[in-house]
């Protein structure tokens, strides 16, 4: 960890509870809108983007309560303990969301359920597509100062998130525009792909933190 003055590392952290706190009310309203909107059109891309959004709100939350007990001088040991087993809890979320995808996805084209169109699915892809590069950009820059690894995998699961949306958003788009039902499987299937790598990174994290204990 780089070594800085604790009045900056003070700024830092909370710099950094700020963001988390924006990015927890984002993954809240991005959730509730995505699975909301899913459910009535019959989307199982947008309810997967949603429940998606529901276990980066989980992280975002940890990493929140682990940022903010630090500025109170928390016992170093009990944060770790926390961390390691909610990187687990996330690791076999993602694996669940996976097999939901792949499962629905599979379901749709063969039984050609068509999806609704959906605009507050629309919207709120595209919200994230503008505001998760926006918060990344702000994690980067905090975490320059505190050098955390829990922050770095908070960063990346941002990123991973815009681009998610794009995924979302052209699938909607497409099947709103052009009445084919089918892009919105095509773009599942593109979400599963980003969804898999998301997952295995969550499981060899895991399995680090239990060769660490």
């Amino acid at each position: 960890m780089e070594t800085i003055d604790l009045p900056r590392r003070r700024i830092a952290l909370q710099s950094g509870i700020r963001v988390e706190i924006l990015t927890v009310a984002w993954m809240t309203l991005e959730g509730a809108i995505a699975i909301g909107a899913g459910v009535i059109a019959g989307s199982a891309l947008l309810i997967a983007f949603g429940l998606d959004s529901v276990i980066e709100l989980i992280s975002a939350g940890i990493l929140l309560w682990r940022l903010n007990a630090e500025t109170k001088n928390g016992d170093p040991e009990r944060i770790e303990i926390v961390e390691r087993r909610a990187t687990r809890v996330s690791a076999v979320l993602l694996a669940l969301l996976c097999l939901y995808v792949a499962i629905t996805t599979a379901a749709g084209l063969i039984g050609r359920i068509e999806p609704e169109g959906s605009l507050s699915g629309i919207l709120v892809s595209l919200g994230a597509i503008i505001f998760m590069p926006l918060l990344a950009r702000a994690k980067r820059g905090i975490n320059q100062r505190l050098d955390s690894a829990a922050l770095r995998a908070d960063i990346a699961e941002s990123v991973t998130c815009a681009s998610m949306a794009g995924t979302v958003l052209i699938g909607l788009a497409l099947n709103a525009a052009l009445g084919w039902w089918w892009a919105e499987y095509v773009a599942a299937a593109v979400f599963l792909y980003w969804l898999v790598g998301e997952t295995r990174e969550a499981f060899e994290a895991a399995r680090g933190n239990e060769h660490a204990e």
